[in-house]
């Protein structure tokens, strides 16, 4: 089983390394576009800025491999929303794998507070990705910028307003929270997900 993770220029791409190897498995952290395309599966992490993480993709030509790829595809927070078509964030052209919008959350009480950041509720569960994975199980969550919810979408939450918290469509999943920091939930999560390439 050969997993690779995309590397570039995003932060928090290690502490899903250690997520992996808790499962037993050795992923390839690369931006080589070979090594890539011949994986068993891909993820791709991290935290970051729209605009600056997709200009590195393109000078890259990473933009074009990670569209084609056709094994499975699992993009984390940024990850996720460097899938959608466009961000509020920097006014950013994305990859456009999925049809949507990245928007910029907007408190309307002064409790809400910016980012979204720590536990919370996943509900509206579908796809492989959540097998085992009970309705109302909590994951951790840091964002500014969501997107809103869409015929893709196999998991949902709620802050300040309802939104997706997790995606799919073809060999491409997503997930806005971060399952390396998820305890138990979120191993579990990374773990359907490797299945799915085996």
């Amino acid at each position: 089983m050969k997993v690779a993770i995309i590397k570039y220029n995003a932060g928090n791409i290690y502490s899903v390394v250690n997520a992996l190897r808790r499962l037993g498995i050795e992923p390839l952290v690369t931006d080589q576009p070979e090594e890539i395309c011949s994986a068993d599966c891909v993820l791709f992490p991290g935290q970051g800025e729209a605009a600056f993480t997709m200009q590195y993709l393109r000078q890259r030509k990473l933009d074009v491999i990670i569209r084609q790829l056709r094994q499975p595809v699992l993009g984390i927070c940024i990850g996720m929303q460097l899938m959608c078509a466009h961000s509020e964030e920097g006014d950013t052209d994305c990859l456009g794998i999925f049809p949507t919008e990245v928007k910029r959350f907007v408190p309307t009480e002064h409790s809400q507070k910016i980012p979204h950041m720590g536990w919370n509720s996943l509900s509206h569960l579908k796809s492989p990705l959540y097998k085992g994975i009970k309705e109302g199980e909590f994951v951790y969550f840091i964002h500014s910028f969501y997107v809103a919810q869409n015929t893709f979408s196999i998991a949902d939450c709620d802050y300040i307003q309802p939104f997706c918290a997790s995606m799919h469509k073809d060999n491409f999943y997503a997930t806005q929270f971060h399952p390396e920091k998820s305890g138990r939930v979120g191993e579990k999560i990374l773990s359907n997900f490797i299945a799915l390439a085996r």
